[in-house]
């Protein structure tokens, strides 16, 4: 059991420098059970951090229980691959629950309630991320009427011209709602490719009818994306909550009070942050842990690639330099990711994320001036007997 502890009387004053902290993690390249999902909220509540951003849908399997689209967990769920990238390499298919060579798994919707309710006694609030309009081949291979060739594997992003996708996405985010009590949801918008746009019917006559034409700084398939995210907004905006999206949001014009990650470097929070936007910094230049933690990666699992050791972590200054008085109050937040395309297992989602998490909950907590590598490290030597 733990010693007795005592201390003198005394008096605490303490607050974080941003109000959003916050941890990714990515459920759809590998699947994690719901008591792995609680070991990693204990993890963030250790270290202050209080929001949880969790990725349930991309190309790689869909996670969450929707009511109206049970083939969604059926089949969206499902590889017939053990490894990630035998899957990826050949064919990138997917599979009933009752295959034998089946792999994935998704959450019920009373195993995200179940969750949801043990973050909040934690006072973490759980952000869940559905992807849109891109990063979508599980969606289009099970419900293949909603992409622009009507074909089950072949197209990534939603067809933006039927109305059938805006019917299916408002449904789903209908149900993620009820079951999220959170202000924010997380809609992506990132690295969608919108070739298949180019070449649809559809898209290019909802393009010329709403007139999106291509401009100096968009093209015409960036304002077709920008319509569809604006639309997601208003519809998430009538239901009570506000939107969140990747920077490539940016792509075509921002949705009118949609706050932006900024991940691909910090130009698209400045950028968003001069708009009047609120801003959450993600870069992957820091804050991306599934890059490598050690220059020796021969002695190191593999990973996506990348070199982001603990004290270039700590060094992250989530203040752009560049930005003005009034624009600085728009950096609301920071948020370290981990992405699990080379991350099979929980143990590894720990080793990455340790001691790395410690170094990120100082850049949220504490102002430049307290920041001290050198003192941290040594504290660190006490955290890393609880770990």
């Amino acid at each position: 059991s733990p010693k007795k502890i005592s201390f003198p009387a005394l008096r605490i004053e303490d607050w974080p420098r941003f109000a959003y902290r916050g941890a990714h993690l990515d459920c759809c390249r590998h699947f994690f059970t719901v008591e792995e999902i609680k070991s990693f909220i204990d993890l963030i509540c250790m270290h202050k951090i209080n929001n949880f951003h969790w990725h349930l849908t991309d190309d790689q399997g869909w996670r969450i229980e929707i009511k109206k689209y049970p083939r969604l967990t059926s089949f969206a769920a499902w590889r017939p691959f053990d490894k990630l990238n035998d899957w990826w390499v050949e064919g990138r298919t997917f599979c009933e629950q009752d295959d034998p060579r089946a792999v994935g798994g998704y959450y019920t919707q009373d195993d995200i309630r179940e969750v949801v309710a043990y973050a909040a006694e934690r006072h973490i609030t759980i952000i869940p991320e559905i992807e849109m309009p891109g990063h979508s081949e599980e969606v289009l291979a099970t419900y293949p009427e909603l992409s622009c060739s009507g074909k089950p594997y072949v197209n990534a992003d939603f067809c933006i011209g039927t109305e059938k996708t805006f019917e299916f996405l408002e449904n789903v985010l209908f149900e993620v709602i009820d079951l999220f009590p959170s202000e924010y949801i997380h809609v992506g918008g990132d690295e969608c490719p919108k070739k298949e746009w180019k070449r649809c019917a559809k898209c290019q006559a909802l393009i010329a009818a709403q007139h999106l034409q291509a401009d100096g700084r968009h093209t015409a398939e960036e304002r077709l994306q920008s319509y569809f995210i604006k639309h997601a907004e208003q519809h998430l905006n009538q239901l009570g909550r506000q939107m969140i999206g990747w920077d490539e949001t940016l792509e075509g014009g921002l949705a009118p009070n949609a706050t932006v990650m900024s991940w691909r470097g910090e130009g698209g929070g400045m950028e968003a942050a001069r708009q009047h936007h609120k801003v959450i910094m993600t870069p992957n230049t820091y804050l991306y842990f599934d890059y490598y933690q050690s220059a020796d990666k021969a002695h190191e699992p593999e990973a996506i690639g990348g070199y982001l050791p603990l004290q270039h972590v700590y060094s992250y200054e989530p203040m752009p330099r560049q930005l003005k008085a009034d624009e600085q109050p728009y950096i609301i937040g920071v948020q370290a990711n981990l992405w699990t395309e080379y991350i099979p297992s929980f143990r590894q989602v720990e080793y990455m994320e340790l001691p790395r998490m410690a170094a990120l909950s100082e850049v949220q907590w504490c102002s430049p001036e307290q920041k001290d590598y050198n003192a941290f490290i040594k504290r660190l030597q006490q955290l890393v007997k609880v770990y």
